[in-house]
């Protein structure tokens, strides 16, 4: 159903945190698709998320997080009403997924982006928030789930698995936050 959604200011990652940008922080890589420094890291849990950005924030003195469920939503549509993807009507310009993915994960970028210059926010691989999965979501919510509960993790985007159907900018999902997966990913965001 529409919605009104409420966000405070934010920054959005431009593109999906690649594989190259975790190893730098991590260590390591733990993506099913290795070998491509610049396609989204996959196969992280929200809990691997978190260990990821306290240690990019000690290193960097900022304080990146993952976007609540409204803000990406916010950020998805682009400042545009209507839109079935995040950047439009038409998926093959906007989204991997499987119709056109060859069944795996791509270089960020290499789609059309957004009204806000996002690229990626429909497929490639379904992005973390930071948000508690809530089946009532209104848009209201402006917090971060707390970190030291088990509950489900709201997931946006879609992936290059799933029909065009779920890479809508509508489309929800949700996980554990110990998931892992060949579809799932994050992007950084950061308060202002």
């Amino acid at each position: 159903r529409q919605h009104q959604v409420c966000v405070e200011t934010f920054e959005m990652g431009q593109y999906e945190v690649t594989q190259a940008e975790w190893q730098s922080v991590m260590g390591g890589n733990p993506s099913h698709f290795s070998g491509c420094a610049d396609c989204p890291v996959e196969m992280v849990s929200w809990n691997e998320v978190q260990d990821y950005l306290r240690q990019l924030n000690q290193r960097t003195g900022r304080n990146h997080r993952l976007p609540t469920e409204a803000e990406w939503e916010y950020a998805c549509r682009g400042g545009v009403k209507g839109q079935r993807y995040c950047g439009g009507d038409d998926v093959n310009r906007l989204a991997w997924y499987y119709g056109n993915s060859d069944n795996k994960t791509h270089q960020v970028g290499k789609k059309v982006a957004n009204g806000y210059g996002l690229y990626d926010m429909s497929g490639n691989v379904w992005e973390w928030t930071c948000s508690a999965y809530d089946k009532k979501y209104d848009g209201a919510e402006q917090k971060c789930a707390d970190k030291d509960t088990a509950g489900p993790r709201s997931l946006r985007g879609g992936s290059w698995l799933y029909d065009p159907a779920r890479v809508r900018s509508a489309y929800r999902d949700w996980s554990a936050p110990t998931y892992r997966y060949i579809g799932v990913g994050f992007r950084l965001a950061r308060s202002l």
